[in-house]
């Protein structure tokens, strides 16, 4: 069930903190505090040029300020969530209030600051926000090579997977086929060899990532 060695580089690329805030003194403070553990950083100029970053090609957390001239964190973090980006966002505010602190939350914020804040606290929600995003990248990533391997499994494969997936037996996979026990077994050697798993315990967690046990319930089609 292990992911390509292109896949696995993607996860282990460093992190990254994408940093919006107009305060100039912010920043360049942001910046030293991120450098000292070792966190790169990268200035986004407006909240518009957030939409053409590769946000989730790395793990990552995205930190911006509330109140700014042209638009508000608030508005972008809706927006955000509106384009169903895994990246998590962190909010500070330096006129925080708690019906924004609420807003925040409610759409999705990873956590919500007000400044001055704690140093240490700020790191501590950073690390904590880009593992969540790392092991999200990584599950979109095997998500979608289960798919592509699912694309390549013949349509008897594919069969054969639904019934072993619901726990049935060779032989009476083989009735319900109309093959020959045998014959189920060479379809499931190949079908777990193009699914790239080793035992009947990763194809069915490999089915389930997928969401195929519905699918499976209601028509063979949606294979």
């Amino acid at each position: 069930m292990a992911l390509s060695e292109l896949d696995m580089n993607k996860a282990k690329l460093p992190a990254v903190v994408w940093l919006l805030d107009d305060e100039a003194q912010v920043v360049e403070s942001l910046q030293w505090l991120l450098q000292t553990v070792g966190l790169e950083t990268r200035v986004v100029a407006s909240g518009q040029d957030l939409f053409n970053l590769p946000l989730d090609q790395q793990p990552g957390c995205l930190l911006m300020d509330v109140r700014m001239p042209l638009t508000s964190g608030l508005d972008l973090l809706e927006a955000l969530k509106q384009q169903q980006l895994l990246i998590p966002s962190i909010l500070m505010s330096g006129h925080a209030d708690v019906t924004m602190a609420v807003r925040a939350m409610k759409l999705g914020a990873a956590d919500f600051f007000e400044k001055p804040f704690n140093d240490q606290q700020l790191l501590d929600s950073l690390q904590a926000a880009i593992e969540v995003h790392r092991q999200a990248i990584e599950k979109q990533q095997l998500l979608e090579s289960f798919k592509q391997r699912l694309s390549e499994l013949t349509e008897r494969e594919k069969q054969v997977m639904l019934q072993l997936i619901r726990g049935k037996q060779a032989k009476k996979i083989a009735d319900n086929l109309n093959i020959s026990p045998k014959t189920v077994d060479v379809h499931r050697y190949n079908l777990m060899q193009k699914m790239q798993v080793e035992s009947l315990a990763e194809l069915v967690h490999a089915a389930l990532l997928l969401g195929l046990p519905l699918a499976f319930e209601s028509t063979k089609e949606n294979l």
